[in-house]
């Protein structure tokens, strides 16, 4: 089943989020306009305003109130995008040329942080104090990690314990606190929406864990982007770490830079491969989905209940 199937009732108001996106965009300046709508369009999972929707289902779902959180979470999440192909020096996004490449660093720069403030300005629109501080608390906990994601590249002593910090702070707590804020905003129970959040922890947790196997397994056109461009650019992830218990791989992975030859980079791949650390990952990524759906039990049951099960199962075991 793909995944828009899984929440399909939702679909009519999916669509008020994506024109909402869109309307929001439109910037008076015509290059911040074009470098904005150039972000938008180059598509996503919109995973986040998903969960926004589907943990509203919890309380008094009302999608006039709900899309301003959804769209707020997803602006973050693409101002986070612009910034980091500019601090990665990536040259595709999904595929397409990224904001950097087109416009150059200054207007990705730019772009990211207009984007961001549209977050801001839309979130205003919720009136609950608690929503706001959340956010707040989120956006600051997202910039530390990708300092800390930059203070750790080509670090090769790095621990799982790094490493876990890291995806908390650079996907988890994003993921956590759509499910969160989108409960707080239809009324729901300081039960329930505490329950979301850890659920949406737990499932951002899976999802990057994939995430950086993908990026060791998959190829460059299902990236968007050349296999094994995380480890070239210094970051060190689930499968990296396990490999580095052998210490014939651990001495080639730490001959990693930056001006590395890209088919060095592939017989390193091919070792990590090799080495088991794909299936070590796979397993601490079901760990942390296998939490998220122990969590999801103790909510009450609805219709939202089956889609946020389902989702999580897709994501947490997805192939792209």
């Amino acid at each position: 089943m793909k995944l828009k199937m899984m929440y399909s009732f939702l679909n009519s108001d999916i669509d008020i989020i994506e024109k909402m996106l869109e309307d929001t965009m439109q910037a008076d300046s015509l290059l911040l306009r074009h470098a904005s709508m150039h972000t938008l369009q180059a598509g996503g999972k919109r995973i986040r305003p998903v969960f926004v929707l589907l943990a509203g289902k919890f309380g008094n779902y009302d999608i006039e109130v709900l899309k301003n959180v959804a769209v707020s979470l997803e602006l973050i999440h693409m101002a986070s995008l612009v910034h980091d192909d500019v601090i990665d020096d990536a040259e595709l996004r999904r595929g397409k040329p990224a904001i950097k490449t087109k416009w150059g660093n200054k207007v990705a720069m730019y772009t990211g942080d207009y984007i961001l403030a549209l977050s801001l300005e839309t979130i205003t629109n919720i009136k609950q104090p608690a929503v706001h501080k959340i956010l707040a608390n989120t956006i600051v906990e997202v910039c530390i990690g990708e300092i800390e994601q930059i203070k750790d590249k080509y670090r090769f002593d790095q621990n799982f314990r790094d490493y876990f910090r890291r995806i908390k702070r650079k996907t988890a707590l994003l993921i956590a606190t759509s499910c969160q804020l989108g409960a707080i905003a239809a009324g729901a129970t300081e039960d329930i929406h505490k329950k979301l959040f850890r659920f949406g922890y737990y499932v951002g947790m899976s999802y990057q864990i994939i995430d950086d196997i993908l990026d060791f397994t998959s190829t460059e056109k299902m990236l968007g982007k050349p296999a094994g461009g995380d480890l070239l650019q210094g970051n060190i992830t689930a499968p990296a770490l396990y490999a580095m218990d052998n210490q014939e791989i651990r001495a080639a992975i730490e001959t990693v830079n930056g001006n590395m030859n890209p088919k060095h980079i592939e017989k390193i791949i091919t070792l990590i491969k090799q080495s088991g650390a794909i299936e070590k990952s796979m397993a601490l990524s079901d760990l942390y989905l296998n939490k998220a759906l122990c969590v999801l039990s103790e909510l009450p049951g609805n219709r939202a209940k089956k889609a946020l099960q389902d989702t999580a199962k897709f994501i947490g075991k997805r192939k792209f």
